[in-house]
């Protein structure tokens, strides 16, 4: 996801001249995104517009997607790593008060951080639920055979209602957080997530590996991914 909610204090070096360009976010994490960004999309229109099949097939994306993700914050790039910013309360807490740390304005800053992990969690919260979801007029997700009936209503009343709707707040305040900081403090956080390079104080910031040996392991990883999402689908009655 895009470093939303980022610092509105920027250090003067990201508007240095001499500033170097570092890699920050490596390539698989870049297509993740906009992927992750698109099925989420096609989520909202399939679910809101009844069309299940679509939404299914969707959803399936969706959890390839979020599979890989877990999978690449522990063996990706530097920055796309979860230990780049699983913050502590105490590192959160000088962040809020004026004190940032370096890594705060290179990745993802600790409030982008906290939106980046709500939003994986409510999506993945989302999937799991919509595959033991039963509406009992148009379809049923794969695994619901093999949970309870308690289960199926429990998840389907979750996922139906508070989950789609807390889904889609979280969206709409992490894109409205991005158009904030592009539109009114002038921060580039979109460019930085197709081209993957930032400017940054020289030597203040070890890039991200990205080459052509950790993206055929990424698409490894994701070939991998897809692969049990798929296996799920089968199951499917």
């Amino acid at each position: 996801m895009p470093p939303a909610l980022e610092s509105s204090t920027r250090p003067a070096s990201l508007d240095d001249a001499s500033a170097a360009r570092t890699r920050v976010w490596d390539l698989p994490t870049r297509m993740f995104h906009w992927a992750l960004a698109a099925a989420v999309i096609g989520q909202l229109a399939t679910g809101l517009g009844g069309v299940m099949e679509w939404h299914f097939r969707v959803g399936y994306a969706v959890l390839s997607l979020l599979l890989f993700r877990v999978i690449w914050g522990f063996i990706g790039g530097r920055w796309s790593r979860f230990a780049a910013f699983a913050y502590s309360p105490g590192s959160i807490m000088d962040y809020l008060r004026g004190r940032a740390h370096p890594d705060h304005l290179i990745g993802h800053t600790p409030l982008g951080a906290l939106s980046v992990f709500a939003l994986l969690a409510i999506l993945a919260l989302q999937v799991a639920t919509g595959l033991v979801a039963d509406d009992e007029v148009m379809a049923s997700g794969p695994l619901t055979r093999f949970v309870s009936g308690a289960t199926v209503s429990l998840a389907t009343a979750w996922h139906t209602t508070f989950g789609k709707w807390i889904a889609i707040a979280l969206v709409s305040l992490h894109v409205l957080a991005v158009l904030f900081y592009v539109a009114v403090k002038r921060h580039r956080l979109v460019r930085p997530m197709i081209s993957g390079d930032k400017r940054v104080a020289d030597g203040s910031a070890a890039p991200s590996r990205d080459d052509a040996a950790s993206r055929l392991l990424a698409l490894a990883v994701f070939a991998a991914c897809a692969a049990f999402a798929a296996w799920i689908a089968s199951l499917r009655a």
